[in-house]
């Protein structure tokens, strides 16, 4: 499959992840802005949940404590969809039109 469709919540915005898109780009690149600062899975800013679906990462061993993962605690920012992946991002936004 060449793309997934992302949701955050609570807004209900979807997006599209294409392979190999992180998701917190493909979020940007639908106007969703998650709070974001390092890109590279250390300072944890964007740490949000994955409340449905799986994901895997651009690196070995992401900011996430191994008890984080279990809970489905994710960094979007080095997270790729390996399905279609629903989101909880309390702190998220959509770019006014």
């Amino acid at each position: 499959m060449d793309s997934y469709v992302m949701i955050v919540q609570p807004g209900g915005w979807r997006c599209e992840v294409g392979a190999g898109q992180s998701l917190l780009a493909a979020a940007e690149a639908a106007g969703v802005i998650l709070p974001s600062s390092c890109r590279n899975g250390t300072c944890r800013t964007c740490l949000c949940r994955v409340v449905q679906g799986e994901v895997g990462y651009l690196i070995d061993w992401p900011g996430l404590s191994l008890d984080e993962k279990r809970a489905g605690d994710t960094l979007p920012c080095v997270a790729l969809a390996r399905s279609d992946v629903v989101l909880s991002a309390p702190a998220a936004r959509q770019v006014a039109a």
